[in-house]
């Protein structure tokens, strides 16, 4: 059963409900994992994606598959770095389960994104990554034009950038490649920035 307070005191207590979350299977979404919740441990940064995928929702740590892989090589931080900086969540935080054209994860339905609102936190820095974390979270739908600028969110500084998934072809196109370049070197100023 879903438990959500009206506030939380701590995100230690706010984690705590969210791991048990079945808001959306309550409400009869075809989800199949449980929450993947990362530990808190006083990271400055958050990362914001789409949804886990397979190998999150069954190791309930966000990032761990591929695109998790690509991403830490964006940023050339191994797994330690990495989680230590990023406080990582998603727009759902239920694996959504395949899509039914069977390629890639099914896109998590718009009131499902609602349902998962609830949980979101925001530190001094957060990477968006992904078309769906850039509408959800900036209002953007224009990729392109977008990855690397600097948004204002709710007094948080916000870099889109694009999502890793081995699906994408975005980054077959050598103009976006040299704009992934220019938001990476924007995100590494910004962390210097926050250390």
């Amino acid at each position: 059963m879903t438990r959500r307070r009206s506030s939380y005191r701590s995100i230690a207590s706010l984690q705590r409900d969210n791991r048990v979350c079945r808001a959306c299977a309550e409400a009869g979404y075809p989800i199949e994992s449980l929450p993947v919740v990362q530990p808190y441990r006083g990271q400055r940064a958050y990362l914001h994606g789409q949804a886990p995928g397979i190998l999150e929702g069954e190791q309930r740590l966000p990032w761990r598959g591929r695109a998790g892989q690509t991403l830490r090589g964006w940023l050339e931080m191994d797994e330690d770095e990495f989680y230590g900086t990023f406080y990582c969540a998603s727009v759902t935080r239920c694996y959504p389960g395949r899509a039914r054209s069977g390629s890639g994860d099914r896109t998590p339905t718009p009131s499902e994104q609602e349902l998962c609102s609830f949980w979101l936190i925001r530190p001094a820095l957060v990477l968006v990554v992904g078309g769906l974390s850039a509408k959800r979270l900036l209002g953007v739908t224009n990729l392109t034009d977008a990855i690397g600028r600097r948004y204002e969110l709710e007094g948080a500084t916000a870099i889109l950038l694009p999502h890793p998934s081995g699906t994408s072809r975005w980054l077959n196109d050598p103009a976006n490649r040299e704009r992934l370049g220019g938001a990476l070197a924007v995100v590494r100023d910004e962390l210097t920035r926050l250390r």
